[in-house]
């Protein structure tokens, strides 16, 4: 499944976001945590400095009880055998929130009055944890906010930068080089846009004159090769005439006349061809389907005969269109050419006219064809048949100048050609 180049930079933009957010965060969190903490454990250390300096030396055994009554956070303990400074975490009964609350505590041994003592100082941490959890919070809501406003913008932007190309794009899949109207790309404010631009101009000129110049050394080949063929076909007919041929030889002449009849069939189909895309045939007037139909049934029953090929038709709808009159009665033809020529014996043949639509249906070959290669120009199922190869790409290049719809199907043993209107 194709994704659109926005949505794929988007994704990136977003999925690396996520990542750098999930690992900022708890880094953020950790980082500042140790931090306060240092500075906590900095603050206690200068708290013991000022006792040692200013209240130990003056400090008596009698006066521990009061000292410890109005100093809540600093007392002077019973000796619990420490050696040095010791730094810890710990929690106490608060009896004022009546639940117990973290603290971090320094306990370093003391002297008084030749007694030893451990002096405790502590610092709650309930209050550290509530700003830690606030300073990530509001990290975590800048992160959020500036990465959401990054995203919304980069897309914005995106979708401004790259509408010349997409623009771009449209015109190419709407250009067909066998149409006069040229994709107008015009300037763009970004560099590789406009250089992108000038090669796709640059390469459709190129193509248009190459086009132009086979259609015209096609078209130009079809008319020479008429008198030529005309002549070829007239000197054969007038031999094959002659009294003094011989067996051998007229089988010679018949393969020839039917060489030569079917190179007049393709230079006539080659000319047609060239006619449909220098728009020769624009001129469209309403056209009556079933009359055409009905017209050529009786013609097309004869040649079916010798196959012995029924031909039957359902034109249970009155069906008019606007085209022109000669390329309506072309596409007619070819339907009903292809349909017997790679028809088989005792086969049959289904004309139907139903919900805008013709269907030409026929017995065939007992696997469907590769609609790939069907309506290509000189294609083959068989390559020893005598037909051009030309006919169901005309029937193509007809429906595609009146937007018509034209569509194979194999069921039920039959191959089947539509053509909306």
């Amino acid at each position: 499944m194709t994704k659109k180049l926005l949505h794929k930079t988007s994704r990136a933009y977003l999925i690396f976001s996520v990542l750098v957010l999930s690992v900022s965060a708890p880094l953020f969190y950790y980082i500042t945590e140790r931090l306060y903490m240092q500075e906590t454990d900095e603050t206690l250390i200068l708290h013991r400095n000022e006792f040692f300096k200013y209240s130990l030396p003056t400090l008596t055994v009698s006066e521990i009880p009061n000292w410890n009554k109005y100093n809540r956070n600093v007392k002077i303990e019973p000796f619990n055998n420490i050696a040095k400074d010791t730094l810890f975490y710990t929690s106490y009964f608060d009896t004022l929130d009546a639940e117990n609350e973290p603290y971090r505590e320094l306990n370093t041994p003391v002297t008084i009055q030749q007694q030893p003592y451990t002096y405790t100082a502590r610092i709650n941490l309930v209050e550290t944890e509530d700003l830690m959890k606030s300073i990530a919070l509001l990290f975590i809501a800048v992160i959020f906010i500036l990465l959401a406003g990054l995203f919304v913008i980069t897309r914005k932007l995106s979708a401004t930068l790259w509408k010349p190309f997409y623009k771009t794009l449209q015109q190419i899949e709407e250009f067909e080089i066998d149409k006069n109207k040229q994709p107008q790309l015009g300037e763009t404010e970004i560099e590789e846009f406009n250089r992108l631009n000038h090669s796709i101009e640059k390469l459709i000129e190129r193509n248009i004159i190459i086009y132009k110049s086979q259609r015209e050394f096609i078209e130009n080949a079809a008319h020479e090769l008429q008198t030529p063929l005309a002549v070829f076909q007239a000197k054969i007919d007038t031999i094959i005439q002659r009294s003094d041929v011989t067996k051998e030889q007229s089988e010679i002449l018949g393969s020839l006349n039917e060489n030569v009849s079917r190179l007049n069939r393709l230079n006539k189909n080659l000319l047609l061809l060239s006619k449909i895309d220098n728009e020769s045939y624009s001129d469209k007037q309403t056209v009556s389907l079933n009359e055409l139909i009905e017209k050529h049934t009786d013609f097309f029953a004869e040649q079916a005969k010798a196959k012995n090929i029924t031909i039957e038709t359902n034109l249970s709808e009155t069906l008019e269109t606007k085209a022109n009159a000669v390329l309506a009665e072309v596409l007619i033809n070819n339907l009903f050419l292809n349909a017997i020529r790679h028809n088989i014996t005792n086969g049959k043949i289904v004309v139907t006219l139903s919900n805008r639509s013709l269907t030409f249906s026929n017995t065939g070959q007992t696997t469907a064809l590769v609609q790939e290669k069907l309506f290509n120009r000189f294609s083959k199922v068989n390559p020893s048949e005598q037909g051009t190869g030309l006919g169901l790409s005309i029937v193509k290049k007809i429906a595609d100048i009146n937007n018509w719809t034209i569509a194979y199907s194999y069921f039920d043993n039959l191959h089947s050609f539509s053509i909306s209107f």
